[in-house]
């Protein structure tokens, strides 16, 4: 049996808890360590959750001889210096979404990943929960034959405190959407046909309260079967029952209708009606995520979510962008 990797977590936040609660799932497949510029945390995060070391920096974890790989967990404007002298040391790298920051980082990025011929994912989830899993099957299978409309809805009322980072656009890289809201337009763009065009239309924006951001957008979509979709995107509206979001995808043979967190899925079209429930144990996909970055690492092949993937989800937050009025675009574009 193959030593654990061993994984070093650049920052210690919010995130951080996330993964390492999940990573303690897969057994001794994965031992963590912790780095932060406050040492003390990071030893906080050692002892929570059983680390290796810790580290009052992240040069320190990064030239660590024990470490295999580094999880790139702190603001997206600092993910490229990380990301670059993680790879320059000799490490495998997974960098929290949104991965970078403009195009030309995702390829300065791919171009090092390559020079160093190490393994770089990018933390995009989202891909690997299985609701996302579930619909690519059904869509696969022609379950509601032709896709014709493709609806998504994420809104929830989750304003950030004033003190938070993403509150801050030059470190959050933009507004609520480019640093959460490309989760979603992953899943919709994940599901088979291609997104080829994407356009933004964003309301009128709310400055008051601590929550400063431009927190909703809809998005227009044009599908390379000639589908086409919607994204409701929202972090100042209040969501159905408290939380409840339904979506759906809409055939020529029928309609598949999902929650939007993945706890059920309908789908009605060829063959009898069926009521899903793609799964709880692993239901934000961390848990695959990081059995696809240690397979990819220890075999040598490429993971699902590899750079190239991201940098079409990428190509498509441009697109968005460029389709906003000049100041309603985020920091990191103007």
């Amino acid at each position: 049996m193959p030593a654990p990797l061993h994984v070093a977590f650049l920052g210690c936040g919010f995130i951080t808890r996330v993964h390492s609660d999940h990573l303690r799932r897969l057994g001794d497949a994965v031992t963590c360590s912790y780095a932060s510029r406050d040492s003390a945390r990071a030893e906080a995060y050692r002892r929570r959750f059983g680390g290796v070391a810790s580290y009052g920096d992240y040069r320190r974890a990064i030239d660590d001889p024990r470490v295999d790989a580094v999880v790139v967990a702190v603001p997206p404007r600092l993910h490229l210096t990380l990301s670059l002298q993680a790879l320059a040391a000799g490490r495998h790298v997974l960098v929290e979404k949104p991965a970078y920051l403009t195009m030309a980082d995702y390829l300065t990025v791919l171009e090092a990943r390559d020079r160093a011929g190490r393994v770089v994912l990018v933390g995009e989830n989202d891909h690997y929960k299985p609701l996302a899993v579930t619909l690519r099957r059904l869509l696969a299978e022609e379950v509601i034959g032709d896709l014709v409309f493709a609806q998504f809805t994420t809104v929830a009322r989750r304003l950030k405190r004033g003190d938070d980072w993403r509150n801050d656009e030059h470190l959050a890289g933009g507004d609520a959407f480019f640093e959460e809201g490309i989760h979603w337009l992953h899943l919709a763009g994940s599901l088979g046909p291609t997104i080829s065009r994407a356009h933004g239309y964003r309301p009128t924006v709310d400055r008051t309260g601590a929550d400063r951001r431009a927190k909703s957008l809809m998005v227009a979509l044009q599908y390379d079967n000639e589908a086409v979709g919607a994204l409701f995107y929202s972090r100042e509206i209040p969501s159905l029952l408290g939380g409840l979001r339904l979506s759906n995808l809409s055939g020529r043979d029928g309609i598949i209708t999902f929650e939007s967190n993945g706890a059920f899925v309908l789908a009605r079209g060829r063959g009898w009606p069926r009521l899903l429930m793609p799964g709880v144990r692993d239901i934000r996909g961390y848990q695959a995520m990081y059995r696809d970055f240690v397979a990819a690492i220890r075999t040598g092949s490429s993971p699902a979510m590899r750079l190239e993937r991201a940098i079409e989800d990428q190509r498509l937050m441009d697109q968005i962008h460029a389709s906003l009025a000049p100041a309603a675009r985020p920091a990191a574009v103007r």
